[in-house]
């Protein structure tokens, strides 16, 4: 059956607006939002729908709405039928065999190198209807209506999906999280309406309004705040809906009552919950589909800001500035030199990075007397402050964020490193004993984040590298139970962990993850250099799988080749395609394969700089068009 959930419809102050369109989808049922063309927005589409994807959750609330068939995988790994192995597609590297029993990256075979060359040839992929992430949320709560309590952080968990917890693919609607948009919307109204001082913030004319002049100023704000919530002018008959509303609870509650009804029913909507785009026929080809300027106004925004658009872009989709790549170019070059693109590009790399559990890492304090979850803390704050610096101020290049000879560190983190010279606690850029550390990769927060115990873990470090920084995407194999090795079962890690390349089991996989892994032996599992263990002489040696002249003797060397590599520097591009997109890029779809190799070689071309990278990213087909909608 098909059920019709109306945009905008007459929503009284219970969970009906969400749970209907909502009960829909738990049924299994395909839900279709129905609107007019907003007034105001050059070719927009009426009548559109939003279709449920086949085999997926469907609607408005469901997944993909305009994809082609169920969800992608939620680690990113390779989908049944997927050959194993290497990321081949988009990086340049060679790629490599999954080995016996492992389960590979993406392993897809790039489709025929014309069919990428092809300039002329637009391939956006697919557009699924994304929600708003807690983080998106609480942004646009505060953009919106001043709200600064970030409410949306007692919603639920969300799914990793992409690895950035914003996979449209990856959004299920259980009905705890239903019951928490209906709690957060009435909460926040109730909240916004609560004085005449609050109630005047939405407009002038509520802080003390007249019995004669409720009504129009009812619809004044209406008029105001909507459009900006459902970023788009409103449609026709939207306005009159929740003007019928605020006069259906204003009969037997307060003025400030019936506008707390409307901002809740608003902020259930989903034009608010979700960034519904319908699309135009491309001006030059009208074969091919655009965002409207108001879509594209809401793309950019939240890819950069990850909050709603500002009045700059807004006025760039009015005057239709949006509809060209230059157009759309310019306000990402706008964007991005914005203070505010510094939280996106933090978010960015908590997720990249096994930055987010540093702050609670615990160890043995007989092992490690100096470590503490306060030290945690600022080692974070050292890799973050380092990027933040790197990316904004300093050369803003991958690979020089992995070869940096300096660090960020106050005084207590620099005594705990054994840096001498540095007082206070400001963190300050001091150089780093090249000898001993360099870049990221060396730094406390990731050495210690890819260690869950008092013992290092190579396999572990390895497959960090593998596959955040090279999109490797290698898995445990289904069935195989993997226990790491009696720590007492041999003086150094070397030793230990090398027994599991000797079970075919696990041989495949280690042969790429040891060789990774190892050379960052020289880190203790609190991040301190060492060059012994137990008494014994670490071995840091080890290669970067099927690289040219890929063996090193440390951890050092190991950093210089991983920034030389294509495929890192072409993973890290991918990385960004899949949390710009909100997807989890399909490596099997030609689509989104010449859409990573396109991205790659602009990276390339721009000298791996990031916020170029952000911009070119904004030029991808993907971005800039909408797939074909079924």
């Amino acid at each position: 059956m098909e059920r019709k959930a109306v945009v905008g419809g007459r929503w009284a102050r219970t969970p009906f607006a969400l749970l209907g369109v909502l009960a829909s989808c738990l049924a299994g049922c395909s839900t279709t939002i129905v609107r007019d063309a907003p007034s105001g927005d050059p070719g927009g589409s009426a009548g559109a729908t939003s279709p449920s994807a086949t085999g997926g959750s469907s609607g408005a609330l469901g997944g993909s709405a305009n994809g082609a068939g169920g969800s992608s995988s939620v680690n990113g790994g390779a989908s049944a039928g997927q050959s194993t192995g290497g990321n081949s597609a988009s990086s340049g590297g060679t790629g490599s065999s999954g080995g016996t029993g492992a389960t590979g990256g993406s392993g897809t075979t790039a489709p025929p190198q014309s069919q990428c060359a092809d300039q002329s040839a637009v391939m956006p992929g697919r557009a699924p209807l994304r929600r708003l992430t807690k983080v998106e949320y609480n942004n646009t709560v505060r953009d919106l209506l001043g709200d600064t309590t970030q409410p949306a952080y007692a919603l639920p968990t969300e799914l990793s999906g992409n690895g950035f917890g914003n996979d449209a693919d990856q959004q299920p609607v259980p009905e705890v999280l239903a019951e928490g948009y209906e709690s957060l919307a009435a909460d926040i109204a109730s909240r916004m309406t609560a004085s005449p001082t609050l109630l005047g913030a939405l407009d002038a004319c509520a802080s003390n309004p007249t019995s004669a002049s409720e009504s129009s100023c009812a619809r004044t704000i209406i008029q105001k705040f909507v459009p900006k919530a459902y970023r788009r002018p409103l449609a026709t008959g939207e306005a009159d809906d929740y003007a019928a509303l605020y006069q259906s609870v204003r009969a037997n509650d307060t003025f400030a009552s019936a506008i707390a009804a409307v901002i809740e029913a608003v902020l259930q909507s989903p034009e608010f919950l979700y960034r519904v785009e319908f699309g135009v026929a491309d001006a030059a080809n009208p074969s091919l589909k655009r965002p409207t300027g108001y879509e594209m106004a809401t793309r950019l925004s939240y890819f950069f800001w990850k909050t709603m658009p500002d009045a700059e872009l807004t006025a760039a989709a009015e005057r239709g500035d949006l509809g060209t790549s230059s157009g759309v170019r310019a306000q990402a070059e706008r964007l991005v030199a914005d203070a505010k693109t510094r939280d996106t590009v933090r978010f960015f790399f908590e997720g990249l990075l096994p930055l987010t559990g540093v702050t609670d890492e615990a160890r043995d304090p007989l092992q490690y007397p100096s470590f503490s979850s306060a030290i945690g803390a600022l080692m974070l704050t050292e890799t973050r402050t380092y990027l933040d610096y790197e990316v904004f101020d300093g050369p803003g290049t991958w690979s020089g964020i992995l070869t940096e000879p300096y660090t960020f560190v106050n005084q207590t983190l620099a005594t705990y490193y054994g840096i001498p010279g540095v007082t206070g606690d400001s963190f300050q850029k001091v150089p780093v004993d090249t000898t001993q550390r360099l870049g990221l990769l060396t730094q406390g927060a990731i050495m210690t984040g890819t260690t869950v115990t008092n013992f290092t873990n190579p396999v572990r470090r390895g497959a960090f590298i593998l596959n955040q920084l090279m999109c490797r995407n290698l898995q445990v194999p289904i069935g195989l139970m993997v226990t790491p090795p009696d720590p007492y079962s041999a003086a150094t890690a070397r030793e230990r962990y090398s027994l599991h390349s000797k079970n075919s089991a696990c041989a495949g996989c280690h042969q790429q993850l040891d060789p990774m892994g190892f050379p960052f032996e020289n880190y203790d599992a609190v991040g301190l250099y060492r060059t012994t263990e137990n008494g014994e002489t670490i071995d840091a040696s080890g290669a970067v799988p099927d690289m040219d002249d890929g063996e090193v003797s440390g951890p050092l060397e190991l950093i210089q080749k991983l920034a030389q590599n294509d495929e890192v520097q072409a993973c890290f591009a991918s990385k960004w395609l899949d949390f710009g997109y909100g997807q989890t890029l399909n490596g099997g779809s030609p689509d989104d394969v010449c859409t990573r190799e396109a991205l790659a070689a602009k990276f390339r071309e721009g000298g791996f700089n990031v916020k170029n990278l952000l911009v070119e990213l904004t030029q991808t087909d993907g971005f800039l068009y909408l797939g074909a909608q079924e």
